[in-house]
């Protein structure tokens, strides 16, 4: 069987392949070959007055207020590669992404903009992971293989109050997809707050067969003191009670360890090709009034495969007097991706605008 151009890697790189890469933007809506470059209007039309068709007419797309932009339409089969993508932070929780394979009529992946991205709190935040890259200054970029066999298509809804001005580009490969590959999914949950004794639910009702491949948590901590004792449960195939798998402690899922302190009274900021600890927003003393962070937890090397079915939880735990643990409540909202076999089951409703809300 010749070589289709998917399998990726230094050791793949040599290999040549009868894949065709095409790319889709606000210089080629539709990704045809030699099409690129070709408007004669666009939001740089006023830029390229003097200099005309081919001079960056048009770089970019307005979303207007309260509309659905269709990002990209590919009607045959192949692979989206890499995504990049940049707007005004105040957009990245009214931008809504969704992602629907082979004509499916429930989106596989719905997410605002910001969080799919590992940006939650609408303020920027640089990644330095293997699949999720954001560079100075707000440069969004997704390396995660998303493969399709019929077709693809991307969309962007702005349930915000203003116009978006967005830049974007689609890159992917048309060829063939074998059987064994999964589709691309993400959703994204909030509680705002955790309820008092509850967990905070990241997924529940996958069904049928996949893997999990990352998590991102952004968290606003109510309450003082270290708050990252929570264990991380993975309910699979007929599991109830109690997980096959159980995490150890937040801090400790993510990589870190010991309250992520280093150097001592401080946390240890970083971010890696699997974990970070990326972003931590600290109380100004006059409106910011709540620690948040922001962290991520990428199972490339260890993805948890599950047969028919997967739940994830986690819990909201921190210290109170006498050295017990305190069920507290948070505010946590996540981003959880995976593949699978479809048809997948249909997500949850995602809030209104005002659930959505940075606040």
């Amino acid at each position: 069987m010749s070589y289709n151009g998917l399998e990726t890697g230094l050791q793949s790189l040599a290999r040549l392949s009868s894949a065709v890469s095409r790319s889709i933007s606000a210089e080629n809506f539709n990704g045809e070959k030699g099409k690129g470059g070709m408007a004669t209007e666009g939001t740089g039309a006023n830029c390229a007055r003097e200099l005309g068709q081919g001079w960056k007419v048009s770089p970019s797309v307005v979303i207007e207020k309260k509309t659905n932009f269709t990002m990209a339409q590919i009607n045959e089969s192949g692979a989206i590669q890499h995504i990049w993508i940049t707007t005004d932070p105040k957009n990245w929780r009214t931008l809504i992404l969704r992602m629907y394979w082979d004509g499916e009529e429930a989106p596989s992946v719905e997410v605002p903009l910001g969080d799919f991205f590992c940006n939650g709190w609408c303020e920027r935040s640089n990644v330095n992971s293997n699949v999720i890259c954001v560079n100075p200054a707000g440069g969004f970029n997704s390396y995660f293989q998303m493969p399709f066999r019929k077709s693809a298509k991307i969309t962007v809804e702005n349930i915000g109050e203003e116009d978006a001005v967005v830049y974007y580009q689609v890159d992917y490969v048309l060829t063939e997809v074998p059987d064994d590959m999964g589709y691309f999914h993400a959703q994204w949950r909030r509680s705002n707050p955790v309820k008092y004794k509850d967990v905070h639910t990241i997924v529940d009702g996958i069904k049928g067969k996949g893997q999990y491949v990352g998590l991102y948590m952004a968290v606003q901590v109510n309450n003082n003191g270290w708050w990252g004792e929570g264990e991380i449960k993975f309910y699979m195939d007929g599991d109830t009670d109690f997980p096959t798998i159980c995490g150890t402690g937040t801090e400790d899922y993510f990589g870190g360890a010991w309250n992520f302190e280093f150097p001592q009274g401080q946390y240890g900021v970083f971010s890696g090709p699997y974990t970070g600890l990326h972003q931590v927003l600290k109380p100004d003393g006059l409106y910011r009034a709540n620690t948040r962070f922001g962290m991520y937890r990428f199972h490339l090397m260890d993805p948890i495969r599950f047969e028919k079915e997967l739940k994830v939880t986690i819990q909201d735990l921190g210290w109170r007097s006498g050295g017990r643990y305190l069920p507290q409540q948070s505010d946590i909202a996540t981003t959880v991706y995976w593949y699978q076999a479809e048809p997948h089951q249909v997500f949850p409703k995602l809030p209104e605008k005002d659930d959505l809300e940075v606040i």
